[in-house]
């Protein structure tokens, strides 16, 4: 019996590993979503080079692999610019951070496009900014249909986090990782279908929470700018 289950250290350790999962995907979702606004609304500026530059981050960030790009973050950069080894953690959230924030652009930028066109002429013709355009009426209409796509993005995000155990990060993917290979010279060694069981289950929890989170959003921003 002892072997079907998971020792109260072990379960700590996922716990412990669970929590730095989710600073990451803190982190990274901060940075993608700032990212995702600034280069979604620099897509549709006036000024050329503004468009061109940032084109150039989207198609940059999403051909690169995200695996590439965390070891560019974590080894190659600090290398070539002869700077200390930069923190895992930090390298995670920049890497996924920047992948996000590619994807999440175009996001933004196809949701701000739907937006009637008569919203935008009428705040013309109130003398509005583009600024105070962008801010007071554009955006918020095109929130509720940023926030559909952009959960199962975070969701994807998610996903990606595993890879940072790949760069010594003690994530839940490591953490499980580490386990297995402890407790395969132990007398009494723990079934890897029971290990991962409780991994898959932990990332679906997680997963589900951000889709409610995103569901809650989603009825808000629906009741607040009369999104059917």
């Amino acid at each position: 019996m002892d072997d079907l289950i998971l020792n109260a250290r072990q379960y700590g350790n996922l716990l412990e590993g669970t929590l730095v999962t989710i600073q990451v995907i803190v982190g990274s979702f901060a940075l993608g979503t700032f990212m995702a606004v600034v280069m979604g609304v620099a897509r549709l500026s006036d000024k050329k080079w503004i468009r061109q530059a940032a084109l150039v981050y989207i198609e940059f960030a999403r051909g690169i692999s995200a695996i590439i790009l965390l070891f560019w973050m974590a080894y190659a950069l600090p290398i070539l610019f002869g700077a200390p080894s930069m923190p895992p953690m930090l390298a995670g959230i920049l890497a996924l951070g920047l992948n996000m924030g590619a994807y999440g652009a175009e996001i933004v930028r196809g949701a701000i496009q739907a937006v009637p066109k008569g919203q935008t002429e009428a705040t013309i013709a109130l003398n509005m900014t583009d600024r105070q355009r962008l801010r007071h009426v554009v955006f918020p209409q095109a929130v509720p249909i940023i926030l559909p796509p952009y959960g199962n993005l975070t969701i994807e995000v998610l996903k990606g986090t595993a890879l940072v155990s790949l760069i010594a990060l003690n994530d839940l993917a490591r953490v499980a990782q580490v386990i297995r290979q402890n407790n395969v010279i132990s007398d009494s060694p723990v079934p890897l279908a029971i290990l991962y069981l409780n991994v898959l289950v932990i990332y679906l929890i997680l997963a589900q929470v951000i889709a409610q989170l995103f569901k809650v959003a989603e009825r808000r921003s629906a009741r607040r700018f009369g999104s059917t």
